[in-house]
């Protein structure tokens, strides 16, 4: 009976210790010489060819699991701090449209409610930048306090009928009268770096995200296969089910096995930095916060300035538009300059809407930042993480499986990275050819550091929107109420801005899974110039 269960038993790779340590303990002679071996030594042993096949197979599995564990943490953090940045800056973009759209209502009433498009308009595209369209910030904020000039020059004198030609010619002199007083100059500025660092931020998450699932997703060349299955299964052919591999043997398998993943910690380190710089700034110079809550109020300056210097504007367009044909209509100004008197009441800090998220930027920024700090240097320290003493190794020098038997393991341990793995006695590489997916991977951290970068000094790098894939015009949005500021890895090599809003669930399952489409030549040429551009750009 106990012959018959053994015989079961060295049918599954999982249970190979159990046949061989009762072989052992009962002197059952299941032992022969191993010249049949491929990967384990070729003394004594209790496994077959067939076996060893099923226990390689068996290594491959447990070596994908042992990395996916270990950068579980790390790829969930930047998931989930990724979905709490943009619900925060989502909901404060929300909080602040509602602010205005009730304090407008209360205070311009049936007036502001006729031409509430217009501030509309500026939320829906202040989002659709946020969420990825094709949006120039600049140029949109000109055309809302020119649409804006328009429509209070019509009100102000509506005793007079204005054509279209009259009213382009009205906003030709936005610059040179400054109606609005300063207030667009110093909005637009304000607004164009916070919403460009947001962006560039959230978007740099996402590309962490991704780039942390492809990479997870490990290559298992033969050679580590063979490499793992002599350190992890072949002490149970030997009749040593119980022995653990020596620290500096396993050190010496994962840093061959995970050679390409660390030729992507330098890039990634990189990436990390930058990251943490463009954090700074949303917590001080480019605060979007403080940006986006008090909008309201500094529109409602900008109207009283314009209001105030009405008859000023209006002389001034007059003489250099010329005189405008009086309305047929007749209607009165009178009215509406009374209205436009009323002089706008912001909400008390008790009557604005909840923050957002329930929390405020500096407390989200402040905890992205330390999460973003723990994962410097991780693909560099992940062969030392798998193999800490007591998770997969054995601290007793002596006692530990040196890759043949039981005994001290002699051989240096050896560098991370591709190159250092030509003196690696465990894992035999050519390091003449790095891995595609790895080098692709680098290629899409080295164009986001780039964009961040320039982000950190307030300038905009226009990513190809999703729209124009397979257009050379550049033109057109693409995005909608519905966007989100998720990043699609075109070939795995750049990252490109998706214009649909997808599940978070959804996009976390299909990471790591390639596109079949080509790569993106603008943001491959960006990344190769990098290097050029990193000398020439001083960081302020």
């Amino acid at each position: 009976i106990k012959m018959r269960l053994l015989i079961k038993d060295l049918a599954q790779p999982y249970e190979t210790s159990k046949s061989c340590g009762i072989a052992k303990r009962f002197s059952v002679s299941l032992f022969h010489s191993g010249e049949h071996l491929r990967v384990c030594p070729k003394g004594y042993t209790c496994c077959t060819s067939e076996m060893e096949d099923k226990l390689s197979q068996q290594s491959k599995q447990e070596f994908e699991i042992m990395v996916d564990d270990s950068s579980h943490n790390m790829r969930t953090t930047f998931t989930s701090r990724h979905k709490k940045f943009d619900e925060f800056f989502l909901e404060l973009l929300d909080n602040s449209e509602k602010s205005l759209n009730s304090m407008f209502t209360r205070t311009y009433g049936k007036l502001y409610m006729q031409n509430s498009e217009v501030f509309q308009d500026l939320f829906t595209e202040l989002k659709r930048y946020y969420t990825g369209g094709n949006v120039n910030l600049e140029e949109m904020l000109n055309d809302f306090w020119s649409r804006l000039l328009e429509r209070m020059f019509q009100l102000l004198n509506s005793q007079y009928h204005f054509t279209d030609d009259y009213l382009e010619c009205v906003a030709k002199y936005t610059d040179q009268l400054k109606p609005f007083g300063d207030v667009p100059r110093k909005l637009k500025a304000q607004v164009t770096k916070a919403f460009i660092a947001a962006r560039t931020f959230v978007q740099g998450l996402t590309v962490g995200r991704e780039v942390a699932n492809r990479v997870a997703k490990v290559n298992v060349v033969p050679a580590c296969v063979r490499a793992l299955t002599q350190m992890l299964y072949c002490p149970y052919c030997r009749g040593m089910p119980g022995l653990k591999p020596c620290r500096n043997y396993c050190y010496n398998v994962m840093r061959g096995c995970l050679a390409n993943q660390a030729d992507l910690d330098a890039e990634w380190n990189l990436f990390i930095d930058a990251m943490l710089l463009v954090a700074d700034r949303l917590v001080g110079p480019f605060n979007i916060e403080a940006v986006i809550e008090p909008i309201d109020i500094k529109i409602s300056e900008a109207i009283m300035t314009m209001q105030d210097n009405s008859m000023q504007v209006s002389a001034k367009v007059f003489e250099e538009c010329g005189q405008p044909k009086p309305s047929a209509i007749g209607r009165s100004a009178r009215g509406i300059s009374d209205v436009f008197s009323s002089r706008f009441r912001p909400f008390t800090p008790e009557q604005r809407p909840t923050t957002a998220a329930g929390t405020s930027l500096d407390r989200l920024v402040i905890d992205i930042k330390e999460k973003l700090k723990e994962s410097k240097k991780f693909w560099s320290k992940l062969p030392d993480d798998i193999c800490a003493e007591g998770k997969l190794t054995e601290s007793d020098e002596e006692q530990c499986w040196n890759s043949h038997t039981k005994g001290r393991y002699f051989p240096e341990v050896v560098k991370e990275g591709l190159t250092n793995q030509v003196n690696n006695p465990e894992v035999i590489l050519d390091i003449t050819r790095p891995d595609t997916l790895i080098r692709q991977q680098i290629m899409a951290l080295r164009v986001m550091t780039n964009k961040l970068k320039n982000a950190y000094n307030g300038n905009d790098i226009s990513f190809q929107d999703s729209s124009d894939e397979g257009s050379s015009s550049g033109s057109g949005s693409g995005c909608s109420d519905g966007c989100t500021t998720e990043f699609v890895f075109v070939g795995t090599e750049a990252p490109v801005i998706r214009a649909d809003r997808s599940d978070e669930r959804a996009a976390a399952a299909a990471a790591g899974q390639s596109l079949s489409c080509g790569p993106s030549t603008v943001l491959v040429m960006a990344a190769l110039t990098l290097p050029l551009w990193a000398v020439q750009t001083q960081w302020r």
